[in-house]
């Protein structure tokens, strides 16, 4: 049968449209890809869009710790399939920030989900569906056994959030700090959530304490990182905050101090999510004067 020149022009511009519409389907995550990065014992981290994703992978299955966006969750399936199972028997979460979270509501119909009871408190109060919200939930702290490991969640008070936690792999001897951790960037404080640069900043120190030079580091947001790395993004948070503060004191205001900015030396820094306006603002807005 031939085919005339108009019928594959409306072939070709159905087959444009079905690709159009993909594109638009999945918006701004469309050309994203996640790429699997080996950690150390039993763990991966992938990266793509959103929160770094942390995997356990071994003869008791898939454990994963958040899950970026709703519309990546099929590529992160693939993803963790290469890795021995499509399907996680857990999904932990950091904390309940959306590009965490996104695609919980996927996962967790299948995925036993734990967190911080606050995470099922904030995701309950904005309307998240029952699916997404965590079953398995702990004030302090928690152990799962698994993949011949002890994982532990450890609550991260008034950091971040005031939902957060740190996971702990024991025998692989790596840490997922979650959004406690933007490997060379300024962070996210999120103030209105419960948020303080003092706790985020007590929280590093925590972390800090409980980890080698040879511990393996999954930041929230980043490139893998170790100790030495987290030390470095510890100095930047609490030496700009000690300038900024030292600054308030003196009866500068935010305006005044964001003219002034911060020393050159912290000028890389300011290159991600947070630039370097925005966290001289959440310090000063952090702290009385």
């Amino acid at each position: 049968m031939k085919v005339s020149r108009l019928g594959k022009i409306m072939v070709g511009a159905m087959a444009f449209s079905v690709a159009v519409a993909a594109v638009a389907q999945d918006g701004p995550y469309a050309n994203v890809n996640i790429q699997t990065v080996p950690v150390a014992g039993n763990v991966s981290m992938l990266i793509g869009a959103g929160g770094n994703i942390g995997v356990s992978a071994g003869a008791d299955g898939i454990l994963i710790i958040d899950d970026q966006f709703a519309p990546l969750a099929g590529r992160i399936k693939d993803a963790i399939e290469a890795l021995g199972a499509r399907v996680p028997k857990y999904l932990l979460n950091t904390h309940f920030h959306g590009d965490h979270t996104g695609g919980n509501a996927d996962f967790g119909a299948e995925s036993l989900i734990v967190a911080h009871e606050n995470v099922r408190s904030r995701m309950a109060a904005g309307d998240a569906p029952a699916v997404a919200l965590p079953v398995v939930t702990y004030d302090d702290d928690v152990s799962i056994h698994f993949n011949g490991e002890e994982i532990t969640l450890i609550y991260m008070a008034d950091g971040h959030t005031d939902t957060d936690s740190v996971v702990m792999f024991a025998g692989s001897n790596v840490i997922h700090m979650g959004d406690h951790f933007f490997n060379g960037g300024f962070p996210f404080v999120d103030l209105g959530n419960g948020g303080t640069v003092a706790g985020y900043i007590r929280n590093l120190e925590k972390a800090l304490s409980w980890i080698g030079d040879d511990t393996a580091v999954i930041p929230g947001h980043g490139p893998l990182g170790d100790k030495a790395s987290l030390l470095a993004f510890y100095n930047v948070v609490k030496d700009t905050s000690t300038a900024i503060r030292v600054m308030k004191s003196q009866r500068m205001s935010k305006e005044e101090i964001v003219a002034a900015g911060l020393d050159d030396m912290y000028a890389s820094w300011g290159g991600g999510f947070i630039n370097e306006q925005r966290w001289i603002e959440t310090v000063f807005d952090s702290y009385p004067r």
